[in-house]
């Protein structure tokens, strides 16, 4: 196979289970981690670590305390990404003259920012993290300083920072995870070079704006610059807020040179979505554990209700404690809830999840539920040393994958002025890793299999379908199940005049010899080549790319004649599906 023509070698800190890894080989086949780290402090059984080996193999795998790991064991690369941790970033002391920062042990920001300042000019163009919502607010007496520090510290490695705040949910996935995101572009950079104004990226131009658009809600906007030392900004900013005021961090932003500009969001989304339900498998295939007995039945109904208890301090004083009460069951017809870290085991629980079943019985979610609402393949997390509690565990420290392939898409356009390509969707199950290693799973029991998930969509009758001929090599492709397909149309020079592509919104594949049946959504219209996911064959002549996704199919196959050169035809979806 031909050497992929763009590269960008990523190293994932905080890696858990892949979750940025699969989101970045969803979006591109350029992305390459070439190494990872994981490990879970205080434990001795390293579950992530060993999802992630088995999944991807060992190569560039590291399972130390990455407080103890040299830079210069760690390859060069073009992006660095991770989920750290959220704690206190609170500068304890200056180092040494060269003005070297040290935080509160085990804090892991430090070793981000450790890991970049030793790379010296070596270190990657392109950073990109995640992080929980409330760390642009936090901590509740100095609001915000911890990610004015975050964005300080960056600055003076040479940083522009954007952000987003970012609900999964409001983008049509199927987990309400409300989460930073946090990207980096080194000065000099390609995509560096390309911000012009701070607000005009931050609106309209920039990476996030173009992968989650949004309006602006309005009063919010703020400008304000970053000054001071680290310490300085540890110990100084916001330090005069009155009572609990808000942080001055809005949803979305950009720091340059310390100056920050930013506002709040109100996200901009018309597409397909997932509910809890669209991801929920048959019941006939979950284990009876799962299922919630009749006597336990009251207990969880208590934990998941409103209730007033009163307490005792352990100042002698007494208290009430209010909660209110949450959905029982939860509602299928909304994306989840977030899924938290406990979400595993039997024990009644307010937060974890309980869907009531089409035979009327009360089941909490099997681990392959969780993987989906996160956006994960299918038993991506099974293992034979991991239990289903874990597995739980492990889904809750995760991020939703489709959020870290849109940010990777946009991240790749704006690096290479061109559509990137993957082979890998990120619904596409990882083999077991070492590939040799034939017998890793064989004691087992067979892995679950069930119905796929589904997604939430209105037909449009009025709108364009094309429908395009297959050629008898690429039949197979088109039937094997998966949701995501790329059409190649033939060479651009001889693609009919007739068709307005900016009023194509569905296309059915034309099978010789069966007709249509499969209905796809079309997400991207461009200009591309064969030699894109087949590089052996050689083919650059320049033709149209249809980027699709599954959404329905026909009850059997229709035979239709095509009108444009015996190869497409251009019509409106009712005149297939409402004679259906």
């Amino acid at each position: 196979m031909a050497k992929i023509k763009n590269n960008i070698r990523v190293v994932e800190l905080f890696a858990g289970v892949g979750g940025f890894r699969i989101g970045l080989e969803g979006a591109s086949d350029a992305y390459e981690t070439v190494w990872n780290n994981q490990w879970e402090p205080s434990t001795v059984h390293q579950d992530a670590s060993l999802v992630y080996r088995a999944r991807f193999g060992s190569k560039g795998h590291s399972n130390e305390d990455i407080n103890t790991v040299a830079t210069d064991n760690i390859p060069d690369h073009d992006l660095l990404v991770g989920g750290f941790p959220c704690q206190d970033y609170s500068v304890a002391s200056t180092l040494s003259r060269s003005g070297g920062i040290e935080g509160k042990k085990g804090v892991l920001w430090w070793q981000i920012y450790r890991i970049l300042s030793e790379k010296g000019e070596k270190r990657p163009n392109y950073v990109f993290f995640e992080n929980v919502d409330r760390i642009l607010g936090s901590p509740a007496k100095q609001r915000g300083r911890d990610f004015a520090i975050i964005l300080a510290s960056l600055a003076d490695l040479g940083y522009t920072v954007e952000w987003r705040v970012i609900n999964a949910a409001d983008y049509g996935m199927p987990q309400r995870r409300r989460r930073t995101y946090i990207v980096g572009y080194r000065e000099g950079s390609t995509v560096y070079d390309k911000i012009e104004t701070l607000q005009n990226w931050v609106l309209f131009d920039g990476i996030m704006a173009k992968a989650f658009p949004f309006e602006v809600k309005e009063g919010t906007c703020s400008e304000f610059d970053i000054d001071g030392t680290i310490k300085e900004v540890s110990d100084n900013f916001n330090k005069n807020q009155k009572g609990n005021a808000a942080s001055p961090f809005g949803d979305a932003g950009i720091m340059r040179k310390r100056h920050v500009y930013s506002v709040d969001t109100i996200a901009v989304y018309d597409g397909i979505n997932m509910t809890l339900g669209n991801n929920l498998v048959d019941e006939n295939f979950v284990p009876e554990e799962y299922f919630i007995s009749n006597e336990d039945l009251d207990r969880w109904k208590y934990e998941k209700g409103a209730k007033k208890i009163e307490r005792t301090s352990k100042d002698g004083f007494k208290y009430i404690f209010s909660e209110g009460g949450m959905s029982f069951p939860d509602d299928i017809n909304k994306p989840s809830r977030t899924i938290i870290t406990g979400e595993g085991g039997p024990s009644a629980s307010r937060f974890k999840h309980v869907v009531l079943t089409p035979s009327g019985r009360y089941r909490r979610l099997i681990p392959i539920e969780l993987e989906r609402l996160n956006m994960f393949p299918d038993n991506h997390t099974f293992h034979p040393d991991v239990t289903d509690g874990r597995r739980a565990f492990l889904m809750g420290n995760a991020l939703v994958c489709g959020i870290v392939e849109e940010v990777g898409k946009s991240l790749y356009r704006f690096i290479y002025d061109e559509e990137p390509v993957s082979t890998h969707p990120i619904e596409q199950q990882r083999d077991a890793q070492p590939k040799l290693q034939l017998n890793l799973f064989e004691d087992e029991q067979q892995i679950l299999i069930c119905n796929k998930p589904k997604k939430n969509y209105l037909l449009d009758y009025n709108k364009h379908l094309l429908i395009g001929f297959v050629k008898d090599d690429n039949r197979d492709y088109y039937l094997d199940g998966e949701r995501i397909k790329k059409y190649y149309t033939g060479k651009t020079k001889s693609f009919p005049s007739t068709v307005a592509l900016n009023k194509l919104y569905y296309f059915m594949p034309y099978i010789k010899g069966k007709g249509v049946r499969d209905l796809y959504i079309i997400k991207v219209a461009r200009v591309g080549n064969k030699s894109e996911i087949y590089p052996e064959s050689g083919d650059i002549e320049p033709r149209l790319v249809f980027e699709m996704e599954y959404l329905e199919s026909l009850p059997e196959y229709v035979q239709i004649n095509l009108n444009i050169f015996h190869t497409y035809r251009d019509t409106l979806l009712g005149r297939i599906f409402r004679n259906q």
